[in-house]
């Protein structure tokens, strides 16, 4: 819970405006702290929701949300184009 309150907090041990750096402290803390809490959760537990995850994996798929989607995109790159232009 740490490592996801660390990885959306505004609040950063380097700021992420400082160039390179800032995001430095992201790239390398979060995987981290991912890492820990899976190294730390017994066994049992992760082939339990590993289980249940490969259950669940199967996910609708809906073409028109994707076409609206890319619609969208495509409205978005062709407005900025036009004004960039």
């Amino acid at each position: 819970m740490i490592v996801a309150a660390y990885a959306v907090s505004p609040i950063d041990l380097i700021p992420d405006f400082i160039p390179v750096l800032g995001y430095v402290d992201d790239i390398i803390i979060v995987p981290l702290g991912i890492l820990l809490v899976v190294k730390l959760t017994p066994p049992e537990v992760m082939n339990e929701h590993r289980a249940t995850a490969d259950a669940a994996s199967v996910r609708p798929v809906s073409r028109i949300a994707a076409g609206v989607f890319i619609a969208i995109w495509f409205f978005f790159a062709t407005f900025l184009a036009r004004m960039l232009l």
